[in-house]
């Protein structure tokens, strides 16, 4: 008898993407399976309201709990850094383009955007990250799924968007872009671009076709971000970057911290072998709070 895989997944059309990606490798690697995506609407998809803090897992992770799904597919800049109690990440996919893109109006240069232009992201990061390279700039709150905010450009309510490159080139709307952010400047939010699958602890069959997809060199520079956020006790309401590069058994970690309006920072880095990913991360993140993160990120809460 073909076995039966459901897929939880949130109901955006990136995400319903992103998961049709992991059923197409898990296909190729389980023709026998037969995987159906699950769409759920989590408590992030139904509160807008600027000011909130949007939550895209908790729905998802709930009926994994419950055994009404048997995988959970989740971006990894959405996953808190404890997952409910019962769930693991079992799987961290190979990882897209983590940086950041500005897409711009008809009119507008993306190198030289005019003085006091209007530049939507409901990213606190983001909103850092453009003040501290441009005070000038007037940086409005922005909801919605891409399509939503990609017409707020083509309609000129604002001059530009920030935008992750790994979602545009997922809904194949890379002409879009008109610069790509260099994380020199612009470090991407822990866990960006990369996709993880959640299971139940104990659960053999799911842990044994999620581990299909797991790709190593990922798994240890998300890891390494998402314990560099941890150690700042960091939420989406943080202005907090993170990147973790590997190159073979070697893990580069650079991470950040803001103050809301961009005037001050702190970052530093950190180098060790992937086995060490984690420790890497709160290592570099015990460095960030000495140096001053702490007093930074106290502005924030």
């Amino acid at each position: 008898m073909t076995e039966r895989v459901r897929i939880g997944t949130r109901r955006s059309p990136l995400a319903l993407l992103q998961t049709d990606e992991v059923v197409r490798r898990l296909v190729r690697r389980f023709p026998e399976m037969r995987f159906r995506p699950v769409p759920i609407v989590t408590s992030g998809d139904r509160e807008t309201a600027a000011g909130g803090s949007p939550d895209f897992t908790d729905a998802i992770d709930l009926a994994l709990a419950r055994g009404e799904i048997d995988l959970a597919v989740h971006s990894a800049k959405d996953v808190e850094s404890i997952l409910p109690s019962g769930l693991r990440l079992a799987a961290f996919v190979r990882r897209a383009d983590p940086r950041d893109c500005l897409v711009v109006r008809r009119g507008v240069a993306p190198g030289r955007l005019p003085k006091g232009a209007r530049v939507g992201s409901s990213s606190v990061r983001r909103r850092a990250q453009l003040l501290r390279r441009r005070p000038d700039l007037v940086v409005e709150e922005v909801r919605g799924n891409v399509g939503t905010r990609l017409g707020l450009v083509r309609d000129g309510s604002v001059d530009a968007i920030v935008l992750a490159v790994a979602g545009l080139a997922r809904l194949h709307r890379t002409r879009s872009i008109g610069r790509v952010l260099p994380t020199r400047e612009y470090l991407p939010a822990p866990g960006q671009g990369a996709l993880v699958v959640a299971v139940r602890e104990g659960d053999g069959p799911s842990e044994r076709v999620a581990a299909a997809l797991d790709h190593p060199a990922t798994r240890a520079a998300v890891l390494a971000e998402r314990s560099f956020s941890a150690e700042l006790g960091g939420d989406c309401r943080s202005p907090l970057a993170a990147l973790g590069t590997v190159r073979g058994a070697r893990l580069s970690l650079v991470g950040e911290v803001l103050a809301p309006d961009g005037r001050r920072s702190v970052r530093a880095s950190r180098r060790g072998p992937t086995s060490n990913a984690e420790a890497i991360g709160r290592s570099l993140g015990r460095a960030v709070l000495s140096a001053g993160g702490d007093e930074i990120l106290a502005q924030t809460r």
